[in-house]
């Protein structure tokens, strides 16, 4: 099994080590079923056999296993939540900004000075589906750990680089009217809690779409960030570019590169043949994609125009946004130090001459 190097982001587990998963399952119905929690390396084990997750509980009983795997994903989910507020010290913030006491409201993820600060600023945007904010995908944090189904390391490395972090949350569209809490407090709650017709979408955030185009014109757009790029996975790959269809002008000229991974976006189709988006793509960003290719190595699609693409180094879906996080990371820093040169080489620079004219002419 083909497995990521995160030496450096390492220190991170260590301080996830001082919460517990386990913690949140001993207040539920499910705590003998779910006696799980993550090891010292990002791992999830069994608290008593130390083996990893057993999707097959009850015996032959689909319905019920596949209700236990919900529950330990919203359990997961909440634990993800309390990594990125107190592992990667990020803020949550609620939106609508102007919703009423009572109006349900969905939330992202930025770093303290994401709207601030005039440094580079990183938009993590994940894959459609049931997973929200933090995740990459729910089975790759349950088979292979933390390292690799989170988006922690993409937000440590980008930290270390003093890069501002905003971390959208698109799958987060709607609540129960029924239960009222997105949370399974008893047994009863979590086996209809899929099933309930009482969904109501919530306002700036009904789609991965519209959470993406609201928290853009509210935050992103408004930000100090004079360099912003964006990683997106699989189904957040089209909704950047439904954004880039949107609002055009504001995106080329604020972002400068983005890193896409296995992409379901088709540039042609969402932007409807237009040439300065197609050409915008192809020279601002980058793909990489599961395939049985050594990391890295050029990816050629027939029937797909598009921008380079490259393999991710695996050809496993879930693996591959930790597969490539080094070579995201050394491509985007690449782009932005082109970009700051072109900025520098196309600015004014003040001679002596045309100084001493200034002052001449005073």
């Amino acid at each position: 099994m083909m497995m990521t190097d995160f030496t450096e982001e390492d220190t991170w587990l260590q301080i996830q080590g001082e919460l517990s998963l386990r913690k949140l399952t001993e207040g539920s119905e499910y705590r003998e079923e779910l006696k799980y929690d993550f090891n010292i390396k990002g791992e999830l084990r069994h608290l008593d056999t130390n083996e990893s997750f057993v999707f097959n509980y009850y015996k032959n009983e689909h319905e019920q296993n596949h209700k236990r795997y919900e529950v330990l994903g919203h359990f997961i989910t909440q634990y993800v939540y309390e990594l990125l507020e107190r592992v990667c010290m990020l803020q949550k913030v609620y939106i609508p900004t102007d919703a009423t006491g009572d109006e349900p409201r969905s939330f992202f993820f930025m770093s303290k000075d994401a709207l601030t600060s005039s440094s580079s600023l990183i938009i993590l945007l994940q894959d459609r589906g049931v997973f929200c904010a933090g995740q990459w995908g729910r089975r790759a944090i349950v088979s292979e750990g933390l390292k690799h189904g989170t988006q922690i390391p993409f937000i440590k490395m980008a930290q270390q680089s003093h890069w501002e972090v905003i971390v959208l949350n698109p799958n987060d569209n709607f609540t129960d009217l029924n239960t009222e809490k997105e949370r399974f407090s008893a047994r009863e709650e979590a086996l209809t809690f899929p099933q309930s017709a009482c969904w109501i979408p919530k306002r700036g955030s009904s789609s991965p779409e519209e959470h993406t185009m609201y928290v853009w014109d509210h935050f992103i757009a408004k930000s100090a960030a004079r360099n912003v790029a964006f990683i997106a996975h699989g189904y957040g790959g089209l909704v950047f570019v439904d954004l880039l269809v949107q609002r055009k002008c504001e995106v080329m000229n604020k972002v400068y590169s983005v890193a896409f991974i296995d992409s379901t976006h088709s540039v042609q189709h969402q932007s409807r043949h237009d040439p300065e988006i197609q050409e915008w793509i192809d020279k601002n960003c980058r793909e990489w994609v599961s395939n049985s290719k050594p990391l890295n190595k050029t990816v050629q699609f027939l029937m797909r125009a598009n921008c380079p693409t490259f393999s991710a180094g695996t050809e496993r879906y879930g693996l591959a946004p930790s597969s490539c996080l080094q070579s995201i990371f050394k491509y985007l820093k690449t782009m932005l130090k082109a970009k700051i040169t072109r900025a520098l080489r196309n600015s004014p620079v003040a001679t002596r001459s045309s100084t001493r004219k200034k002052t001449g002419d005073k």
